[in-house]
């Protein structure tokens, strides 16, 4: 069984033009943990995950799965 934490920090910063170190500032972490957690090389806690959920005002689910998310614009989105 895989342990991997995927995520859509990148495209969520990316979305609303929100650096790695605005990122990192406003939760209290250092900038190269984005890096890290956007790369899937480290897992986050509860409590972090958590608050970078809040950050981007989303629940959690729509930032962190066990499973890989779908490609955007991938041809099963339906109009």
């Amino acid at each position: 069984m895989s342990e991997t934490v995927f995520n859509r920090i990148a495209m969520l910063r990316a979305e609303r033009g929100v650096s790695r170190r605005q990122l990192s500032e406003a939760l209290g972490i250092h900038y190269q943990t984005v890096g890290y957690l956007e790369r899937g090389e480290y897992s986050p806690s509860l409590y972090l995950a958590l608050r970078i959920a809040q950050y981007f005002e989303v629940s959690v689910e729509v930032v962190f799965s066990t499973d890989p998310f779908p490609r955007l614009g991938s041809s099963s989105q339906s109009a």
